[in-house]
């Protein structure tokens, strides 16, 4: 294998965790791999270690054409422009589009299970680049992320030192991954040559409910969670109140509807199909972050 392989957003967890599993895992040159985030100078290790770096900046469309020179699989790693509505998608889009210009013969992305028919504040933006992914002609793998185990570790310590959970999922189940496992089958796919255009949704192995976390926490770090169902404007209500910005309160409420409708309880094997290995456990997971959780 010769492409050269570019990724976006290097600079992020989950483009450094992409790289990693390029380089260390499935063992690519670093020579062949581009990393590229707005602002390069982030990326001396990685340059340190002979990995090519470059500046690519979403939000200057005319950036992109040069920090695509020469790269024959691109992976674009979605933003996390989500405060201005439509940025993210502004953003993809222009990138598929400088794509097609530098001539980039494989487009790799990161998206979200079942953009089409989902309740999430930002599925519209995945839906949308796909869409404009299949209509640039170049062929692609789209590799839709289950939502990340890490998710949990933003609000979980708070929760513990309460002692109670509030969601609106009900009784929904997620199919939640790890985000390193999801970087390690997006960088078998990048680093994989394969022409076939295809889509690949990464799941854990096991849906689960929010109770059913709450007890696998409860007993990795021996402290009691109750986990208390309230409404949507509940929750919100809450959200807001802690200090967030309305469109996270948005967000987060969407995502627990959309759990409670059933819309992730999605589970596949692509994981598998692409890695060869099984995904970890939950229970692994938080073992592995139980120092994070306890604060």
């Amino acid at each position: 294998m010769s492409s050269t392989l570019l990724v976006t957003g290097a600079a992020g967890q989950l483009g450094q965790r992409v790289i990693h599993h390029l380089l260390e895992t499935y063992k690519v040159a670093p020579g062949r791999i581009i990393a590229a985030t707005r602002n390069p100078e982030k990326l001396a290790d990685l340059a340190a270690k002979g990995v090519v770096t470059r500046k690519a900046d979403f939000d200057d469309a005319s950036t992109l054409p040069a920090a695509f020179a020469g790269v024959d699989r691109l992976l674009i790693i979605s933003t996390d422009a989500l405060a201005v509505p439509g940025q993210r998608l502004k953003q993809h889009t222009a990138a598929v589009e400088a794509a097609k210009k530098a001539g980039v013969k494989h487009l790799l992305y990161t998206s979200m299970p079942a953009p089409e028919n989902s309740l999430v504040s930002f599925a519209p933006d995945h839906l949308g680049t796909e869409n404009a992914i299949k209509a640039s002609g170049i062929g692609y793998t789209i590799l839709r992320d289950a939502w990340y185990f890490d998710n949990f570790l933003w609000a979980l310590p708070h929760n513990l030192e309460t002692g109670k959970w509030y969601t609106a999922t009900g009784n929904g189940r997620v199919s939640n991954i790890s985000r390193d496992d999801c970087a390690l089958a997006i960088a078998a796919a990048l680093a994989s040559d394969t022409a076939e255009s295809a889509t690949y949704t990464l799941t854990g192995s096991t849906a689960l409910t929010t109770q059913d976390v709450a007890t696998v926490v409860t007993a990795v770090t021996g402290r009691p969670l109750e986990v208390v169902q309230v409404s949507d404007e509940q929750l919100a209500a809450g959200i807001i109140a802690a200090g967030m910005p309305k469109f996270v309160a948005d967000m987060l409420v969407s995502a627990d509807d959309n759990t409670r409708a059933g819309k992730f309880d999605i589970l596949t094997n692509d994981f598998n199909k692409l890695t060869g290995k099984e995904p970890q456990t939950v229970r692994a997971f938080f073992e592995a972050h139980k120092a994070a959780l306890l604060g």
